[in-house]
């Protein structure tokens, strides 16, 4: 039938089918952009079907691509909410002051979100560090310096 299972990184996982073009990319290809038709959520998963795609053949094609649809479409969010993109490349800097690294990307753990601090210029060490994005742990953000301030022992 030419429909494809897609793992969702939204949250909800169903806010993907929102977004009616999606762009689908792969290090070492083309961008391609496909219209969703319709999809459905299946347990952990989306089942869709993408225009055009008719045949198991060209929907296997399409395994390891990302899908990507334009920032401008995102919906706004309240005041103190980012999106993870928003929050990759912040510094981070503990109650002392001292720089513990830049922020590389977060992980959903279910519990809570995770903060992945790594080394970069100017940080305390070359430690990496698993943070969680909590109100205890993250005291600001200040997204004009490029900054987050924690609550977080440099010695964890």
């Amino acid at each position: 039938r030419g429909e494809v299972k897609v793992y969702s990184f939204t949250d909800p996982i169903g806010n993907l089918l929102d977004y009616k073009t999606w762009t689908l990319r792969r290090e070492g290809s083309v961008d391609k952009q496909v219209e969703l038709v319709s999809g459905r959520l299946q347990s952990k998963f989306l089942v869709t079907k993408l225009k055009g795609l008719d045949d198991r053949e060209e929907a296997r094609l399409l395994s390891g691509y990302e899908i990507c649809v334009p920032r401008n479409l995102f919906p706004d969010l309240d005041d103190g909410e980012y999106y993870w993109y928003q929050l990759e490349g912040l510094k981070v800097i503990d109650q002392l002051g001292q720089l513990l690294g830049k922020i590389d990307h977060l992980l959903e753990t279910g519990s809570n979100d995770v903060m992945v601090v790594k080394p970069c210029a100017g940080s305390l060490d070359d430690r990496e560090r698993l943070l969680p994005y909590t109100e205890q742990c993250v005291l600001a953000i200040d997204m004009a310096a490029g900054e987050m301030k924690v609550d977080w022992d440099a010695d964890f």
